[in-house]
């Protein structure tokens, strides 16, 4: 059994945005349990090259679970700012979470290691800093489900339970301990709390320096060039858009797409109010705390270049010293973000209709599907999965919202082969997702104690495109009216 070695990578280079951290305190509740792990992710263990043997001993379990410091580790709180719903926050932060450090995976990259209802940090702006069982199991599920579409996301190491109870909505709930590992924890807010948060003096310090470790981390090609600032923003623009066409072909709704939840990796992160959808809605919105739907389904890519904007802003002082050259130059990076997301979107929608990337009829063609899926509040996922039975020899297929003159134009453009290119269809086109209604019924029992559907979702999720006998629920709409009234909330 072998603790990993965790390095200080960011707390080192950048110690002005950190603040030390301490474990939870013993529970004092009466009736406490000892922690206990209530889901394990050995696959990623293995790529990370974590010792399983340490993961599931006592000694891991402490760590992992918030109440014990991995020795010769430097956990520690990060400083961000944000715009949140479009308002400037200048300083947010870890508020319930901790980076215990960082890990070198079995491909010698850096992973951050990172805890998520750990407990008040410098950050935690009056509150506990805790996390009940519920949103911890929807932050690994969820990741677990985006990993397994190929969408870049953060990850959880384990879920654990603390063994005492943290009072939300009302209630006392489990308390739990989510374990994420993600490329880095560095976000747009991030380069916000440098740039509009500090003092001048300290802001043109650290800056530089800020945008070199980024490079550094996530784009190293770009490494000592005299453009790096301007490139960097070129790089997180083109990781972004290609994000949020993924999320956009799939039907992921994330909920709070704040500046403080854009990565400059381009990963997925935060999954307190996301949602998948159900009937295709470009208005969708889940999120409680979205009454205005500034974050609805249909406008991620917009709200997308406008956190990138953001970016570009922070980046000015660094892209040129004459200011006019520095808007001109960061404009025009931005300007490639509409496009950029365009060419990634329609070249995945066209494999999910089995057509050339390259046709100029697939465009067309994908609009026109989405429009009628909308007029007929069809199922998104059902939609695309029942095309391809379709091609199969269902000739006259009852799939709501697919015209029949549709289908004579989408057949006509097919490339020959329809049992291959049907195959081919259900092998990006998902069949189970974490519909919402399977999501609240399984955190809802693992609340009461029983895990059984937590586990079934996820299995199903891990492995989304091929049908499995005995699955068949976890690929059926939601019961009538469950989506009109369903809604998320920030959690964890």
């Amino acid at each position: 059994m072998t603790a990993p070695l965790l390095l200080a990578d960011y707390a080192t280079a950048l110690p002005e945005l950190v603040r030390p951290w301490q474990p939870l305190p013993e529970p004092t509740q009466p009736g406490a349990q000892p922690p206990e792990h209530v889901a394990v992710n050995e696959a990623l263990a293995s790529k990370l090259g974590v010792d399983l043997g340490w993961v599931r001993s006592r000694a891991g379990l402490n760590v992992l679970g918030a109440r014990a410091i991995l020795p010769g580790s430097t956990p520690v709180a990060q400083a961000y700012a944000g715009h949140q719903f479009g308002g400037f926050s200048p300083l947010l932060g870890d508020g319930r979470a901790v980076l215990l450090g960082e890990l070198r995976d079995g491909a010698g990259r850096l992973r951050d290691l990172a805890l998520k209802g750990s407990g008040r940090t410098t950050f935690a702006r009056g509150g506990d800093g805790r996390a009940v069982l519920g949103p911890v199991l929807r932050e690994y599920l969820m990741g677990e489900a985006m990993h397994a579409l190929g969408i870049p996301t953060t990850r959880a190491l384990t879920a654990i339970t603390t063994g005492d109870r943290v009072f939300r909505d009302g209630i006392m709930q489990p308390g739990a301990v989510l374990a994420r590992v993600a490329a880095s924890h560095l976000r747009v807010g991030t380069f916000e709390v440098v740039a509009r948060s500090m003092e001048p003096e300290a802001s043109a310090a650290l800056l530089p320096r800020l945008v070199t470790y980024a490079v550094r981390r996530h784009y190293p090609d770009l490494a000592g060039s005299d453009a790096e600032a301007l490139g960097l923003l070129d790089a997180v623009v083109a990781a972004q858009a290609e994000l949020i066409a993924r999320w956009s072909s799939v039907g992921f709704v994330h909920g709070v797409m704040n500046t403080d939840n854009t990565t400059i990796s381009g990963e997925t992160i935060d999954y307190g109010p996301c949602a998948w959808l159900e009937t295709y809605d470009e208005d969708a919105v889940f999120s409680s705390i979205d009454t205005g739907g500034r974050y609805r389904f249909g406008y991620q890519a917009s709200i997308g270049l406008w956190n990138l904007s953001r970016l570009g802003e922070c980046l000015l002082p660094l892209i040129d010293d004459d200011p006019e050259r520095a808007v001109a130059g960061a404009t025009g990076v931005l300007e490639t973000f509409a496009g950029r997301y365009r060419d990634h979107y329609l070249a995945l929608m066209a494999d999910k209709l089995g057509l050339a990337r390259d046709s100029a009829q697939a465009g067309p063609v994908v609009m026109t599907l989405l429009e009628s899926m909308a007029a007929a509040r069809a199922d998104y996922t059902l939609t695309l999965r029942r095309l391809a039975d379709y091609l199969r020899g269902d000739e006259a297929p009852d799939i709501p919202g697919v015209e029949h003159d549709w289908l004579g134009r989408w057949t006509a453009i097919l490339p020959a082969g329809r049992a291959e290119t049907a195959a081919a269809m259900d092998a990006v086109n998902p069949l189970y997702v974490p519909r919402n209604h399977l999501v609240d019924a399984a955190l809802t029992a693992a609340g009461d104690g029983d895990l059984a559907p937590f586990e079934r979702l996820l299995a199903g999720v891990s492995e989304p495109y091929a049908v499995r006998p005995g699955l068949d629920d976890l690929a059926a709409p939601a019961p009538p009216g469950f989506t009109e009234r369903h809604v998320t909330y920030c959690g964890t």
